[in-house]
């Protein structure tokens, strides 16, 4: 099966001078670059364009028009031609477009240049074998913008305007070909230009999956300030949204089974504390991503319950002394309750998340999540790992309502993807969102780190390029079954898309239909989705079972499985020792840091 998103567009139409050429308008003559300019705007010009008046006659109506003797327009003209150069590299680029499409793209210029001027041009060093076609407008007696030469051009090539990009240094001209549903990119930046093009015509899955696998073991995070981090949160979201356990280089100490987003062993914290408690957090996903035996789940989960606040919400620490709270951490602890059939033990912190998205608590971010979108993910992330119907009456009706009311609105590559991925859950299709995010993935690739978690005493801002790709990529696929299939790990969990037919339902269509509350009961085909999501979630149970006993005293062991797959290992320490290495034992999170 395939495992590539067909191109947008399969014509690429360049503008000649400013775009593929480069020239300068300083001459040997007395004519400025200013005169000149005016001289080539100037409707005499137009006109020698169209093939209407010859070289002679141009000059001679030039000089009469500017004050200028027509010989020394003649020289100026020439010194213009004599500094024609292509762009070789932008050329090559092109070239490369081509051959990655296995030469299914096509590729025309379509200039306003005269007879004589072209010859010139055609007489440089450059690769013009990469046209199907030139245009210009001496030969078609037209001219850019006039629309009669794109709808010219467009009959030649017998092509839907929707399936051309047309580039050009103007704006009037690239204004013109998008008022015929022409795809137009205005020449104004280099670096833009190239990453448009291969919006329009590459494939973004397997640019998005060659960023990755190049990168493989080296998807470090990055802070606002300019650092470069090595930490666990992010490589182990990278590893649950792939399920590809080469791309990603974390270390994880499990004492008594709990993780560390920076390894002592390893790595010296940055921008935060040399000492830092381990969070609840990174450990909850950890544990989810690494699936450890049944007993280091009951420990640490048991662990976990000690750690609540007075209000009987779990807390962001395994410290007493930093009785710290943020709603996604609690969203990561459920999650992992609930997949282990105990949701039912933390009902204080469910009532509380519950709040927070009923009364649009989450719209500035939190404490230690930067965006809006990251609370609405995570909830939705809630949902993909349990079966439990009534976690689904409560939440699902409420969160589809609020993701609803973010479709269109702005947010970076990160949040945008969250966005779609969020709603995909809940059976919208957030087409709206994914059209943006397309163009946001870079040149190489991937898309920008965005900002997804911050130090809750600096505002420190913590992103990760692999992160963003890998749930870009997932996002852009969600729309398309087959290609997720075949290009993201399965979800385990046996829910169906909400709605008729399994079918994702467009957010326009959501906005006409009314808003359930909170309590409202969704029949049995309404549950939250999950099929072709990528996660890597382990299959919930299919009732909660009843509460496991509270162990007196833990032992000590290794687990030969994770020794074999060399990935941690499992050290369980008495209560006394355990309350000694506290700072070691549990999982850390640098990136919080202990603010």
């Amino acid at each position: 099966m395939a495992t590539s998103l067909p191109p947008r567009c399969r014509v690429l139409i360049f503008d000649l001078g400013d775009v593929l050429f480069s020239w300068s308008p300083v001459t040997s003559t007395s004519i400025s670059p200013r005169t000149l300019k005016a001289i080539l705007s100037s409707t005499i010009w137009q006109q020698y364009e169209r093939g209407r008046l010859s070289e002679d006659e141009c000059y001679r109506l030039s000089g009469e028009k500017f004050s200028l003797d027509p010989e020394e327009v003649r020289q100026a003209i020439h010194d213009a031609r004599e500094s024609l150069q292509p762009d070789n590299a932008f050329i090559r680029f092109i070239g490369e477009l081509k051959a990655e499409t296995q030469g299914t793209l096509r590729i025309f210029a379509m200039s306003n240049i005269s007879a004589p001027d072209y010859a010139v041009a055609r007489a440089k060093p450059a690769e013009w074998g990469i046209f199907d076609r030139v245009f210009t407008s001496a030969a078609a007696g037209m001219r850019k913008p006039d629309l009669c030469f794109f709808k010219f051009v467009l009959d030649e090539i017998k092509t839907e305007p929707s399936s051309v990009v047309f580039i050009d240094d103007r704006f009037e001209n690239v204004l013109a070909a998008r008022s015929l549903g022409i795809n137009g990119i205005l020449f104004d930046d280099i670096k833009r230009v190239r990453q448009a093009l291969q919006y329009y015509v590459g494939d973004p899955v397997s640019r998005g999956l060659t960023f990755l696998e190049s990168r493989a073991g080296r998807l470090e995070s990055e802070t606002n300030l300019g650092h470069n981090i090595t930490e666990n949160f992010a490589q182990l979201l990278i590893l649950e949204a792939t399920n590809n356990h080469k791309l990603v280089n974390y270390v994880i100490i499990l004492v008594p089974g709990t993780f560390s987003e920076v390894s002592k062993r390893h790595y010296k914290p940055i921008l935060t504390t040399d000492e830092f408690p381990a969070d609840l957090d990174t450990t909850s996903i950890g544990l989810m991503v690494t699936q450890p035996d049944d007993h280091v789940f009951d420990s640490v989960m048991d662990e976990m319950l000690r750690h609540m606040t007075e209000d009987g919400i779990s807390m962001t620490y395994f410290d007493a002394e930093r009785p710290r709270t943020d709603p996604i951490v609690s969203l990561n602890v459920l999650s992992l309750f609930y997949s282990r059939g105990r949701g039912h033990e933390l009902a204080s912190t469910l009532d509380w998340v519950l709040n927070v998205l009923e009364y649009r608590a989450y719209l500035d971010g939190t404490r230690y999540y930067e965006t809006a979108e990251c609370f609405l993910f995570f909830a939705s992330r809630l949902l993909r790992t349990t079966l439990d119907a009534s976690l689904h009456t409560q939440l699902t009706p409420l969160l589809r309502e609020r993701i609803l009311e973010r479709a269109g609105s702005h947010g970076d590559a990160l949040a945008l993807s969250m966005r779609v991925l969020a709603g995909s859950i809940v059976g919208l299709r957030m087409e709206r969102d994914r059209a943006a995010l397309l163009p946001l993935q870079c040149e190489d690739g991937g898309w920008e780190a965005s900002w997804i978690y911050k130090y809750g005493s600096s505002g420190v801002k913590i992103g990760n390029r692999g992160l963003t790709t890998a749930l870009a990529l997932n996002a852009i696929t969600s729309f398309e079954p087959e290609l997720r299939r075949q290009t993201q790990p399965q979800s385990r969990l046996p829910l169906q898309l909400s709605g008729p037919g399994s079918a994702l339902e467009t957010e326009s269509l959501s906005l006409l239909l009314p808003k359930d509350n909170r309590s409202a009961t969704p029949s049995p085909l309404h549950v939250a989705t999950t099929r072709g999501l990528a996660t890597g979630l382990p299959s919930p149970p299919p009732s909660p079972p009843p509460q496991s006993p509270k162990r007196a005293k833990h032992e000590r062991r290794f687990s030969a499985g994770a020794i074999a797959k060399g990935v941690y290992t499992y050290l369980f320490t008495d209560a006394g020792t355990r309350k000694r290495r506290q700072n070691s034992s549990v999982c850390h999170k640098s990136s919080i840091g202990s603010g």
